[in-house]
Protein backbone atom coordinates (compact mmCIF):
# COMPACT_ATOMS: atom_id res chain seq x y z
CA UNK A 1 0.00 0.00 0.00
CA UNK A 2 3.04 2.33 1.00
CA UNK A 3 4.49 1.98 -2.70
CA UNK A 4 1.15 2.64 -4.06
CA UNK A 5 1.02 5.68 -2.50
CA UNK A 6 4.02 6.90 -3.08
CA UNK A 7 3.38 5.92 -6.92
CA UNK A 8 0.36 8.13 -6.75
CA UNK A 9 2.34 10.90 -5.09
CA UNK A 10 4.89 10.71 -8.07
CA UNK A 11 1.93 11.00 -10.40
CA UNK A 12 0.06 13.97 -8.99
CA UNK A 13 3.27 15.73 -8.50
CA UNK A 14 4.14 15.09 -12.46
CA UNK A 15 0.58 16.32 -13.14
CA UNK A 16 0.79 19.52 -10.94
CA UNK A 17 4.56 20.26 -12.38
CA UNK A 18 3.23 19.54 -16.05
CA UNK A 19 0.30 22.06 -15.12
CA UNK A 20 3.22 24.47 -13.94
CA UNK A 21 4.87 24.35 -16.49
CA UNK A 22 2.71 24.71 -19.34
CA UNK A 23 1.50 28.01 -17.46
CA UNK A 24 5.10 29.38 -17.18
CA UNK A 25 5.18 28.73 -21.03
CA UNK A 26 2.31 30.23 -21.59
CA UNK A 27 3.52 33.52 -19.84
CA UNK A 28 6.91 33.28 -21.96
CA UNK A 29 5.46 33.11 -25.21
CA UNK A 30 3.03 36.17 -24.03
CA UNK A 31 5.03 38.87 -26.59
CA UNK A 32 4.94 36.64 -28.82
CA UNK A 33 1.46 35.81 -29.32
CA UNK A 34 -1.87 36.20 -27.45
CA UNK A 35 -3.69 34.97 -24.60
CA UNK A 36 -6.31 33.94 -26.84
CA UNK A 37 -4.53 31.97 -29.19
CA UNK A 38 -3.04 29.93 -26.77
CA UNK A 39 -6.77 29.32 -25.27
CA UNK A 40 -7.52 28.66 -28.91
CA UNK A 41 -5.22 26.38 -29.53
CA UNK A 42 -5.73 24.16 -26.25
CA UNK A 43 -9.05 24.14 -26.76
CA UNK A 44 -9.00 22.22 -30.41
CA UNK A 45 -6.36 19.91 -28.51
CA UNK A 46 -8.45 19.58 -25.56
CA UNK A 47 -11.58 18.70 -28.19
CA UNK A 48 -9.44 15.84 -29.15
CA UNK A 49 -8.99 14.46 -26.04
CA UNK A 50 -13.11 14.44 -25.54
CA UNK A 51 -13.53 12.38 -28.60
CA UNK A 52 -10.65 9.77 -27.47
CA UNK A 53 -12.12 9.72 -23.59
CA UNK A 54 -15.64 8.61 -25.12
CA UNK A 55 -14.65 6.08 -27.65
CA UNK A 56 -12.85 4.53 -23.97
CA UNK A 57 -16.30 4.99 -22.36
CA UNK A 58 -13.94 7.31 -20.06
CA UNK A 59 -17.57 9.71 -19.88
CA UNK A 60 -16.42 11.57 -16.81
CA UNK A 61 -13.12 12.92 -17.99
CA UNK A 62 -15.19 13.82 -21.25
CA UNK A 63 -17.75 16.08 -19.03
CA UNK A 64 -14.85 17.63 -17.48
CA UNK A 65 -12.89 18.39 -20.75
CA UNK A 66 -15.93 19.60 -22.16
CA UNK A 67 -17.11 21.76 -19.13
CA UNK A 68 -14.06 23.30 -19.67
CA UNK A 69 -13.71 23.61 -23.34
CA UNK A 70 -17.27 25.67 -22.72
CA UNK A 71 -15.34 27.72 -19.92
CA UNK A 72 -12.77 28.89 -22.57
CA UNK A 73 -15.40 29.49 -25.46
CA UNK A 74 -17.22 31.62 -23.16
CA UNK A 75 -14.40 33.78 -22.57
CA UNK A 76 -13.02 34.08 -26.00
CA UNK A 77 -16.46 35.15 -26.77
CA UNK A 78 -16.37 37.71 -24.03
CA UNK A 79 -12.85 39.18 -25.79
CA UNK A 80 -14.34 39.27 -29.29
CA UNK A 81 -17.62 41.00 -28.39
CA UNK A 82 -16.07 43.41 -25.98
CA UNK A 83 -13.05 44.22 -28.35
CA UNK A 84 -10.71 43.95 -25.29
CA UNK A 85 -7.75 41.26 -24.82
CA UNK A 86 -7.66 38.56 -22.23
CA UNK A 87 -5.99 39.00 -19.46
CA UNK A 88 -3.70 36.77 -17.22
CA UNK A 89 -6.10 36.90 -14.45
CA UNK A 90 -8.71 35.37 -16.56
CA UNK A 91 -6.83 32.82 -18.43
CA UNK A 92 -4.80 31.16 -15.87
CA UNK A 93 -7.75 29.30 -14.33
CA UNK A 94 -8.77 27.78 -17.54
CA UNK A 95 -5.51 27.16 -19.23
CA UNK A 96 -4.26 25.26 -15.90
CA UNK A 97 -7.57 23.13 -15.69
CA UNK A 98 -7.49 21.83 -19.13
CA UNK A 99 -3.73 21.22 -18.57
CA UNK A 100 -4.49 18.99 -15.90
CA UNK A 101 -7.50 17.71 -17.61
CA UNK A 102 -5.09 16.43 -20.86
CA UNK A 103 -2.30 15.43 -18.82
CA UNK A 104 -5.04 13.39 -17.31
CA UNK A 105 -6.36 12.18 -20.66
CA UNK A 106 -2.26 11.50 -22.07
CA UNK A 107 -1.69 9.83 -18.96
CA UNK A 108 -4.73 7.68 -19.24
CA UNK A 109 -4.32 7.24 -23.32
CA UNK A 110 -0.21 7.01 -23.91
CA UNK A 111 -0.42 5.42 -26.76
CA UNK A 112 -3.19 7.10 -28.56
CA UNK A 113 -1.91 10.58 -27.67
CA UNK A 114 1.51 8.88 -29.69
CA UNK A 115 -0.80 7.95 -32.70
CA UNK A 116 -1.72 11.52 -32.72
CA UNK A 117 1.27 12.80 -32.78
CA UNK A 118 2.52 10.42 -35.45
CA UNK A 119 -0.67 11.75 -37.35
CA UNK A 120 0.08 15.09 -36.81
CA UNK A 121 3.74 14.87 -38.20
CA UNK A 122 1.69 12.94 -41.37
CA UNK A 123 -0.73 15.94 -41.78
CA UNK A 124 2.31 18.25 -41.57
CA UNK A 125 4.05 16.46 -44.72
CA UNK A 126 1.04 16.31 -46.49
CA UNK A 127 0.64 20.10 -46.09
CA UNK A 128 4.27 20.47 -47.67
CA UNK A 129 3.17 18.42 -50.27
CA UNK A 130 -0.33 19.98 -50.94
CA UNK A 131 1.92 23.60 -51.00
CA UNK A 132 4.67 22.11 -53.05
CA UNK A 133 1.43 21.46 -55.31
CA UNK A 134 0.08 24.71 -55.46
CA UNK A 135 3.38 26.14 -56.42
CA UNK A 136 3.64 23.90 -59.61
CA UNK A 137 0.31 24.43 -60.38
CA UNK A 138 0.92 28.30 -60.17
CA UNK A 139 3.51 27.92 -62.20
CA UNK A 140 1.65 25.65 -64.95
CA UNK A 141 -1.46 28.17 -64.52
CA UNK A 142 0.76 30.99 -65.54
CA UNK A 143 2.15 28.97 -68.41
CA UNK A 144 -1.38 28.88 -69.91
CA UNK A 145 -1.95 32.43 -69.24
CA UNK A 146 0.85 33.18 -71.26
CA UNK A 147 -0.26 30.66 -74.04
CA UNK A 148 -1.45 31.65 -77.55
CA UNK A 149 -4.27 29.15 -78.22
CA UNK A 150 -4.30 27.35 -81.42
CA UNK A 151 -7.28 29.12 -82.46
CA UNK A 152 -5.87 32.37 -81.98
CA UNK A 153 -2.78 31.73 -83.75
CA UNK A 154 -4.91 29.88 -86.50
CA UNK A 155 -6.40 33.57 -87.04
CA UNK A 156 -3.29 35.58 -87.25
CA UNK A 157 -1.80 33.32 -89.63
CA UNK A 158 -4.77 33.77 -92.02
CA UNK A 159 -5.21 37.40 -91.28
CA UNK A 160 -1.61 38.22 -92.05
CA UNK A 161 -1.69 35.82 -95.42
CA UNK A 162 -4.93 38.40 -96.02
CA UNK A 163 -2.51 41.48 -95.52
CA UNK A 164 0.65 40.00 -97.96
CA UNK A 165 -2.16 38.99 -100.71
CA UNK A 166 -4.40 41.94 -100.71
CA UNK A 167 -2.71 45.39 -101.93
CA UNK A 168 -5.52 47.26 -102.02
CA UNK A 169 -5.65 46.43 -98.13
CA UNK A 170 -2.42 48.40 -97.79
CA UNK A 171 -3.81 51.25 -100.44
CA UNK A 172 -6.94 51.81 -97.38
CA UNK A 173 -4.51 51.59 -94.90
CA UNK A 174 -2.30 54.68 -96.01
CA UNK A 175 -5.53 56.95 -97.52
CA UNK A 176 -6.75 56.30 -93.84
CA UNK A 177 -3.67 57.67 -91.87
CA UNK A 178 -4.24 61.41 -92.21
CA UNK A 179 -7.81 61.30 -91.86
CA UNK A 180 -9.04 64.51 -90.44
CA UNK A 181 -10.76 62.71 -87.60
CA UNK A 182 -8.00 61.10 -85.72
CA UNK A 183 -7.30 64.56 -84.62
CA UNK A 184 -10.76 66.13 -83.71
CA UNK A 185 -11.13 67.13 -80.51
CA UNK A 186 -14.71 67.24 -81.02
CA UNK A 187 -14.61 63.51 -81.56
CA UNK A 188 -14.27 60.86 -78.49
CA UNK A 189 -10.74 59.34 -78.74
CA UNK A 190 -10.12 55.80 -76.91
CA UNK A 191 -6.39 54.25 -77.41
CA UNK A 192 -6.04 50.71 -76.88
CA UNK A 193 -1.83 48.89 -77.11
CA UNK A 194 -2.36 45.24 -77.56
CA UNK A 195 -1.02 42.45 -79.89
CA UNK A 196 -4.00 40.46 -79.90
CA UNK A 197 -6.03 40.93 -82.38
CA UNK A 198 -9.64 39.23 -81.22
CA UNK A 199 -9.24 40.63 -77.70
CA UNK A 200 -8.94 44.15 -79.18
CA UNK A 201 -11.81 43.37 -81.76
CA UNK A 202 -13.85 42.63 -78.36
CA UNK A 203 -13.15 45.91 -76.92
CA UNK A 204 -14.04 47.83 -79.91
CA UNK A 205 -17.31 46.19 -80.74
CA UNK A 206 -18.67 46.45 -77.22
CA UNK A 207 -17.64 50.04 -77.25
CA UNK A 208 -19.52 50.88 -80.37
CA UNK A 209 -22.66 48.57 -79.72
CA UNK A 210 -23.26 49.91 -76.88
CA UNK A 211 -22.08 53.71 -77.81
CA UNK A 212 -25.05 56.41 -78.56
CA UNK A 213 -23.57 57.63 -81.36
CA UNK A 214 -20.68 55.03 -82.00
CA UNK A 215 -20.17 57.59 -85.49
CA UNK A 216 -18.26 60.25 -83.09
CA UNK A 217 -16.01 57.34 -81.91
CA UNK A 218 -12.70 56.91 -82.47
CA UNK A 219 -9.74 53.93 -81.41
CA UNK A 220 -6.52 54.20 -81.54
CA UNK A 221 -4.66 51.12 -81.59
CA UNK A 222 -1.03 50.55 -81.57
CA UNK A 223 0.17 47.09 -81.57
CA UNK A 224 4.18 45.49 -82.25
CA UNK A 225 5.58 44.69 -85.76
CA UNK A 226 4.66 41.21 -85.98
CA UNK A 227 0.62 42.13 -85.41
CA UNK A 228 0.50 44.99 -87.38
CA UNK A 229 -0.79 43.57 -90.42
CA UNK A 230 -2.75 41.04 -88.59
CA UNK A 231 -4.48 44.04 -87.09
CA UNK A 232 -4.66 46.09 -90.49
CA UNK A 233 -6.53 42.80 -92.18
CA UNK A 234 -9.16 42.61 -89.08
CA UNK A 235 -9.71 46.28 -88.94
CA UNK A 236 -10.11 47.19 -92.21
CA UNK A 237 -12.58 44.64 -93.44
CA UNK A 238 -14.94 45.29 -90.55
CA UNK A 239 -16.87 48.26 -90.68
CA UNK A 240 -17.61 48.68 -86.60
CA UNK A 241 -20.70 51.08 -86.83
CA UNK A 242 -19.15 53.82 -88.91
CA UNK A 243 -16.25 54.42 -86.21
CA UNK A 244 -13.09 55.83 -86.99
CA UNK A 245 -10.15 53.14 -86.26
CA UNK A 246 -6.23 53.93 -86.39
CA UNK A 247 -3.45 50.98 -86.22
CA UNK A 248 -0.08 52.03 -85.59
CA UNK A 249 3.03 49.68 -85.41
CA UNK A 250 5.43 50.90 -82.29
CA UNK A 251 8.43 49.73 -84.45
CA UNK A 252 7.84 53.37 -86.15
CA UNK A 253 7.33 55.14 -82.67
CA UNK A 254 11.55 56.42 -83.25
CA UNK A 255 11.31 58.65 -81.17
CA UNK A 256 10.64 55.45 -77.74
CA UNK A 257 14.68 55.27 -78.13
CA UNK A 258 16.54 54.41 -75.08
CA UNK A 259 18.49 57.57 -74.93
CA UNK A 260 14.87 59.08 -73.83
CA UNK A 261 13.14 56.14 -72.19
CA UNK A 262 14.48 54.61 -69.23
CA UNK A 263 12.12 51.41 -69.81
CA UNK A 264 13.73 50.78 -73.32
CA UNK A 265 16.89 51.03 -71.71
CA UNK A 266 16.13 48.44 -69.62
CA UNK A 267 14.70 46.17 -72.10
CA UNK A 268 18.29 46.46 -74.20
CA UNK A 269 19.56 45.04 -70.72
CA UNK A 270 21.43 41.52 -71.29
CA UNK A 271 20.68 40.48 -67.50
CA UNK A 272 16.96 41.73 -67.53
CA UNK A 273 16.40 39.83 -71.02
CA UNK A 274 18.33 37.25 -69.34
CA UNK A 275 15.76 37.07 -66.38
CA UNK A 276 12.45 36.87 -68.20
CA UNK A 277 13.52 35.13 -71.68
CA UNK A 278 16.69 32.55 -70.00
CA UNK A 279 16.53 29.11 -69.87
CA UNK A 280 17.40 29.03 -66.59
CA UNK A 281 15.28 30.87 -64.46
CA UNK A 282 15.25 31.60 -60.10
CA UNK A 283 12.33 29.38 -58.65
CA UNK A 284 12.51 31.56 -55.60
CA UNK A 285 10.73 34.25 -57.96
CA UNK A 286 6.90 34.48 -57.86
CA UNK A 287 5.95 32.88 -61.75
CA UNK A 288 3.51 35.27 -62.41
CA UNK A 289 6.40 38.33 -62.12
CA UNK A 290 8.91 36.38 -64.45
CA UNK A 291 5.97 37.20 -67.02
CA UNK A 292 7.19 38.91 -69.82
CA UNK A 293 4.49 40.83 -70.18
CA UNK A 294 5.86 43.32 -67.63
CA UNK A 295 8.35 44.36 -69.45
CA UNK A 296 6.25 44.51 -72.98
CA UNK A 297 6.90 47.86 -74.20
CA UNK A 298 2.64 48.00 -75.44
CA UNK A 299 2.55 47.18 -71.54
CA UNK A 300 4.18 50.67 -70.96
CA UNK A 301 2.85 52.87 -73.60
CA UNK A 302 -0.10 54.24 -71.55
CA UNK A 303 2.62 56.69 -69.82
CA UNK A 304 3.44 57.82 -73.31
CA UNK A 305 -0.21 58.60 -74.18
CA UNK A 306 0.65 62.64 -75.11
CA UNK A 307 3.91 61.79 -76.94
CA UNK A 308 1.72 59.13 -79.01
CA UNK A 309 -1.30 61.37 -79.71
CA UNK A 310 -0.20 65.16 -79.53
CA UNK A 311 -2.82 67.01 -80.47
CA UNK A 312 -5.03 65.11 -78.57
CA UNK A 313 -6.63 66.89 -75.54
CA UNK A 314 -8.34 63.56 -74.01
CA UNK A 315 -8.46 60.53 -74.03
CA UNK A 316 -9.80 56.82 -72.49
CA UNK A 317 -7.28 54.69 -72.02
CA UNK A 318 -8.81 50.70 -72.51
CA UNK A 319 -6.89 47.29 -71.29
CA UNK A 320 -7.56 44.22 -73.93
CA UNK A 321 -9.14 42.44 -71.68
CA UNK A 322 -12.59 44.35 -70.77
CA UNK A 323 -15.56 44.35 -72.36
CA UNK A 324 -17.52 47.66 -72.55
CA UNK A 325 -21.44 47.71 -71.52
CA UNK A 326 -22.55 51.10 -71.34
CA UNK A 327 -21.84 54.47 -73.68
CA UNK A 328 -18.48 55.74 -72.48
CA UNK A 329 -18.56 58.48 -73.94
CA UNK A 330 -20.15 60.75 -70.43
CA UNK A 331 -16.29 60.27 -69.44
CA UNK A 332 -15.42 62.97 -71.48
CA UNK A 333 -17.71 65.65 -70.01
CA UNK A 334 -17.05 64.74 -66.09
CA UNK A 335 -15.26 67.03 -64.02
CA UNK A 336 -11.56 66.02 -63.23
CA UNK A 337 -11.08 69.14 -60.82
CA UNK A 338 -7.63 69.43 -62.30
CA UNK A 339 -7.07 66.34 -62.17
CA UNK A 340 -4.89 64.04 -64.84
CA UNK A 341 -6.13 60.54 -64.31
CA UNK A 342 -9.94 59.53 -63.58
CA UNK A 343 -10.27 55.99 -62.65
CA UNK A 344 -12.26 53.54 -59.95
CA UNK A 345 -10.50 53.30 -56.82
CA UNK A 346 -9.81 49.61 -55.53
CA UNK A 347 -9.13 50.21 -51.51
CA UNK A 348 -12.81 49.29 -50.46
CA UNK A 349 -9.99 46.57 -48.76
CA UNK A 350 -7.33 46.61 -46.83
CA UNK A 351 -4.80 45.27 -49.68
CA UNK A 352 -5.93 47.83 -52.12
CA UNK A 353 -4.02 50.52 -50.50
CA UNK A 354 0.04 51.63 -51.53
CA UNK A 355 2.32 50.13 -49.45
CA UNK A 356 0.65 47.09 -51.04
CA UNK A 357 2.39 47.56 -54.00
CA UNK A 358 5.36 49.55 -52.74
CA UNK A 359 8.03 49.06 -50.92
CA UNK A 360 7.97 51.56 -47.56
CA UNK A 361 11.03 50.46 -46.01
CA UNK A 362 12.54 52.40 -48.79
CA UNK A 363 12.85 56.38 -47.38
CA UNK A 364 12.69 57.49 -51.34
CA UNK A 365 9.17 56.11 -50.97
CA UNK A 366 7.87 56.58 -47.51
CA UNK A 367 9.20 60.43 -47.11
CA UNK A 368 7.03 60.86 -49.97
CA UNK A 369 3.51 58.82 -50.03
CA UNK A 370 1.23 58.03 -47.88
CA UNK A 371 1.48 54.17 -47.36
CA UNK A 372 -2.65 54.26 -46.41
CA UNK A 373 -3.38 56.05 -49.85
CA UNK A 374 -6.05 54.76 -51.86
CA UNK A 375 -4.61 52.50 -55.20
CA UNK A 376 -7.05 52.56 -58.45
CA UNK A 377 -7.92 50.51 -61.37
CA UNK A 378 -5.53 50.48 -64.15
CA UNK A 379 -7.53 49.86 -67.78
CA UNK A 380 -10.27 51.89 -67.77
CA UNK A 381 -9.41 55.54 -67.58
CA UNK A 382 -10.52 59.29 -68.42
CA UNK A 383 -7.07 60.93 -69.20
CA UNK A 384 -7.17 65.12 -69.36
CA UNK A 385 -3.55 65.07 -71.64
CA UNK A 386 -3.71 68.65 -71.24
CA UNK A 387 -3.28 68.71 -67.29
CA UNK A 388 -0.53 65.37 -68.62
CA UNK A 389 1.54 67.70 -70.39
CA UNK A 390 1.18 70.80 -67.78
CA UNK A 391 2.01 68.09 -64.99
CA UNK A 392 5.24 66.60 -66.81
CA UNK A 393 3.23 62.92 -65.25
CA UNK A 394 6.01 61.32 -68.29
CA UNK A 395 9.19 63.08 -66.81
CA UNK A 396 7.92 61.42 -63.62
CA UNK A 397 7.58 58.23 -64.76
CA UNK A 398 10.81 58.44 -66.22
CA UNK A 399 12.62 59.76 -62.67
CA UNK A 400 10.56 56.48 -61.02
CA UNK A 401 11.65 54.34 -63.56
CA UNK A 402 15.48 55.62 -63.33
CA UNK A 403 14.97 55.26 -59.07
CA UNK A 404 13.96 51.44 -59.51
CA UNK A 405 16.58 50.64 -61.99
CA UNK A 406 17.63 47.84 -58.96
CA UNK A 407 14.04 46.65 -59.00
CA UNK A 408 13.92 47.74 -55.04
CA UNK A 409 11.04 50.48 -55.05
CA UNK A 410 8.26 48.06 -56.65
CA UNK A 411 7.67 44.55 -58.36
CA UNK A 412 7.36 44.39 -61.83
CA UNK A 413 4.28 45.77 -63.67
CA UNK A 414 2.71 49.49 -64.69
CA UNK A 415 0.34 49.79 -61.33
CA UNK A 416 3.36 50.82 -59.03
CA UNK A 417 5.02 53.43 -61.14
CA UNK A 418 1.54 54.67 -62.06
CA UNK A 419 0.63 54.97 -58.53
CA UNK A 420 3.45 57.18 -58.04
CA UNK A 421 3.20 59.33 -61.18
CA UNK A 422 -0.80 60.05 -60.76
CA UNK A 423 -0.34 60.93 -57.13
CA UNK A 424 -2.16 63.52 -56.42
CA UNK A 425 -3.27 63.89 -59.72
CA UNK A 426 -6.32 60.81 -59.96
CA UNK A 427 -10.15 61.77 -59.47
CA UNK A 428 -11.58 58.98 -57.91
CA UNK A 429 -14.62 58.05 -60.00
CA UNK A 430 -17.94 56.02 -59.99
CA UNK A 431 -17.40 52.39 -58.74
CA UNK A 432 -19.92 51.64 -61.52
CA UNK A 433 -17.40 52.88 -64.10
CA UNK A 434 -14.99 50.16 -63.78
CA UNK A 435 -15.79 46.39 -62.57
CA UNK A 436 -12.40 44.36 -61.79
CA UNK A 437 -12.42 40.67 -61.09
CA UNK A 438 -13.36 38.28 -64.06
CA UNK A 439 -9.95 36.67 -64.88
CA UNK A 440 -9.48 35.78 -61.13
CA UNK A 441 -12.95 35.85 -59.14
CA UNK A 442 -15.49 32.98 -58.94
CA UNK A 443 -18.15 35.49 -56.91
CA UNK A 444 -18.76 38.69 -57.87
CA UNK A 445 -22.29 39.37 -57.55
CA UNK A 446 -24.12 39.60 -60.47
CA UNK A 447 -26.02 43.04 -59.62
CA UNK A 448 -22.78 44.90 -59.92
CA UNK A 449 -21.08 42.81 -63.01
CA UNK A 450 -25.07 44.49 -64.59
CA UNK A 451 -24.44 47.73 -63.62
CA UNK A 452 -21.28 48.24 -64.71
CA UNK A 453 -20.29 50.06 -67.80
CA UNK A 454 -16.99 48.21 -68.00
CA UNK A 455 -16.16 44.87 -66.85
CA UNK A 456 -12.73 43.53 -66.43
CA UNK A 457 -11.09 40.32 -67.22
CA UNK A 458 -8.00 40.79 -64.95
CA UNK A 459 -6.14 38.36 -63.86
CA UNK A 460 -4.45 34.93 -65.32
CA UNK A 461 -8.37 33.25 -66.63
CA UNK A 462 -8.38 35.74 -70.00
CA UNK A 463 -11.98 35.17 -71.94
CA UNK A 464 -10.03 33.80 -74.89
CA UNK A 465 -8.34 30.90 -73.08
CA UNK A 466 -9.50 27.25 -71.83
CA UNK A 467 -8.93 28.34 -68.28
CA UNK A 468 -11.64 31.07 -68.57
CA UNK A 469 -14.32 30.88 -65.96
CA UNK A 470 -17.56 29.73 -67.55
CA UNK A 471 -19.88 32.38 -65.81
CA UNK A 472 -18.44 35.21 -66.90
CA UNK A 473 -17.16 33.73 -70.63
CA UNK A 474 -20.86 34.50 -72.68
CA UNK A 475 -20.21 38.08 -71.60
CA UNK A 476 -17.34 38.43 -73.57
CA UNK A 477 -18.45 35.79 -76.28
CA UNK A 478 -21.34 38.03 -77.07
CA UNK A 479 -18.78 40.63 -78.96
CA UNK A 480 -17.16 38.15 -81.22
CA UNK A 481 -18.25 37.84 -84.78
CA UNK A 482 -18.86 34.35 -84.85
CA UNK A 483 -19.76 34.52 -88.65
CA UNK A 484 -16.66 35.75 -89.60
CA UNK A 485 -15.23 33.08 -92.33
CA UNK A 486 -11.79 33.14 -90.65
CA UNK A 487 -13.25 32.36 -87.17
CA UNK A 488 -15.15 29.38 -88.42
CA UNK A 489 -11.89 27.94 -89.79
CA UNK A 490 -10.25 28.03 -86.94
CA UNK A 491 -12.80 26.81 -84.78
CA UNK A 492 -12.96 23.66 -86.71
CA UNK A 493 -9.12 23.20 -87.46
Amino acid sequence: MEQVNLLLQERNGRVEHFAKESLNFTQEILSVTSFSRQLAEQMILAKAYVVIAKEHNNLHLAWQLSSKIRDCQLLLSKAAITGEPITLEEAEPIIKSLSLLMFKAQDIHYDIATTIVTLKSHIQALEERANAAIVQSTVFGQIAAEAVPKSLHCLNVKLMSDWLRMPSLQELSDERKNSPRLVDNNLYHFCIFSDNVLATSVVVNSTVSNADHPKQLVFHIVTNGVSYGVMLAWFLRSDFKGATIEIQNVEEFHWLNASYSPLVKQLLNPDSRNFYFGAYQDLNVEPKMRNPKYLSLLNHLRFYIPEIYPQLEKVVFLDDDLVVQKDLTPLFSLDLHGNVNGAVETCLEAFHRYYKYLNFSNSVISSRFDPQACAWAFGMNIFDLVAWRKANVTTRYHYWQEQNADGTLWKLGTLPPALLCFYGLTEPLDRRWHVLGLGYDLNIDNRLIESAAVIHFNGNMKPWLKLAIGRYKPLWDKYINQSHPHLQDCATS
